[in-house]
């Protein structure tokens, strides 16, 4: 028997949202959470009938994503859907103490990374559960990866291999050169995963060598419980993750508010505590993440599909290589970015790389081709007239 877990405690901070990321429209009217449940419901139906489900939610998360979720009266009691993430106090910059914002205090805290899933699953009593049920594999993913479906082909390998903890891992590109990889620890060679923030600046340019180290984690994660369990207990009730110092404000929608450190832990990270822990390439298929409005014009776009089972992907032309899509400042918050696409999302099957410097919005039928830069001058938004574009500059 399996359980499957969404993480969802993220805010999308970055993309300037107050709300959960998987409530973002991604392929028409479906947002990130109806693609997802649409998922799960159908392979409860067709081939897994005690399948489960659960979203990791914040305390900034749940409300919103358990809103969303009363629209799926199939799903049953909702409680049961949730696994709440613990909190931590965001850290003042300068003094190095908790961070006191009277204007808001709700702000003065944070999620503590999705590492945080393991100590939860312990503290909220559901790993004991799903082990005493009989639940012996857990699926982790991120609930901005459309890609990651519960494959039970993988599924069958894990269980066969008897590893305690299997990670999907894919070929870096020039667009994954920021992501964590994996690589090796000298001491005892066990697995490792290393991301960018854990990195001195001098070693950014090493870091960032796709051809030295060859794959990141897609931060699809298999799990056996019974081996979690054991891990929990020998580490007092916690994995010794390392930790992650992000500096951010305090207000993440207003940088002029005073810097804080955000203390995080990474769930991939978890490889390192597992001995006989294992990593799979798998297709580029599965793992089409939205850390960006620039993420986000990809996937919508015709560049990918919602196949019949409700999977996100990279269409066959592709050959597995997404389009590198740049966006400037401008629409680094969801607003500015719907402007952009407010009349349509251009053509981007056959794109190499889309640049977008300055005020401008797309018409429909707007088909871009190998490399195109879109530039426009000044402050008023130009409109990209129809038509195709092919490996060229525009200046509007």
């Amino acid at each position: 028997m399996q359980h499957g877990i969404g993480q969802n405690g993220g805010l999308g901070t970055s993309m300037g949202l107050e709300k959960a990321k998987s409530l973002l429209r991604v392929r028409s009217e479906l947002t990130f959470l109806d693609v997802i449940v649409r998922q799960f419901l159908h392979l409860r139906e067709t081939v897994a009938p005690k399948l489960g489900l659960l979203f990791m939610n914040s305390f900034s998360t749940s409300y919103d994503t358990v809103a969303a979720l009363s629209n799926y009266p199939q799903l049953g009691d909702l409680k049961q859907l949730e696994l709440m993430q613990n909190k931590v106090p965001k850290i003042d910059a300068k003094s190095l103490a908790p961070i006191d914002w009277p204007p808001n205090p709700s702000l003065e805290w944070c999620p503590p990374g999705h590492g945080d899933i393991y100590p939860s699953l312990l503290g909220s009593e559901l790993l004991d559960q799903m082990l005493n049920e009989g639940k012996n594999f857990l699926f982790v993913s991120n609930s901005d990866n459309l890609g990651a479906t519960l494959d039970l082909r993988l599924l069958d390998l894990f269980a066969r291999s008897n590893a305690p903890f299997l990670m999907e891992v894919t070929a870096r590109t020039a667009a994954d050169r920021k992501g964590g990889h994996l690589a090796r620890r000298n001491s005892d060679q066990r697995l490792l995963l290393r991301e960018s923030a854990q990195c001195r600046a001098e070693d950014l340019v090493t870091f960032q060598n796709i051809e030295r180290y060859r794959y990141f984690n897609t931060n699809n994660l298999w799990i056996r419980l019974d081996a979690l369990r054991v891990e929990l207990d020998r580490g007092d009730g916690l994995l010794p993750l390392p930790l992650i110092c992000n500096e951010k404000t305090v207000d993440p929608r207003d940088k002029s508010t005073p810097k804080v450190l955000q203390l995080e832990t990474a769930m991939g990270a978890a490889i390192e505590c597992f001995e006989a822990a294992g990593a799979i390439e798998v297709p580029r298929s599965r793992f089409s993440p939205v850390k960006t409005t620039s993420d986000l014009l990809g996937i919508r776009s015709d560049a990918y599909e919602l196949d019949q089972e409700f999977s996100l992907v990279l269409r066959p032309e592709r050959n597995g290589v997404p389009p590198i899509v740049k966006l400037d400042d401008n629409y680094k918050v969801v607003d500015q970015f719907e402007e952009l696409v407010a009349s349509s999302v251009p053509s981007l099957i056959r794109c190499r790389s889309l640049t977008v410097n300055g005020k401008i919005q797309f018409e429909g039928g707007v088909e871009v081709i190998g490399d195109v830069k879109f530039v426009s001058r000044g402050d008023n938004t130009k409109r990209v007239p129809s038509g195709v574009y092919q490996d060229c500059e525009t200046v509007l």
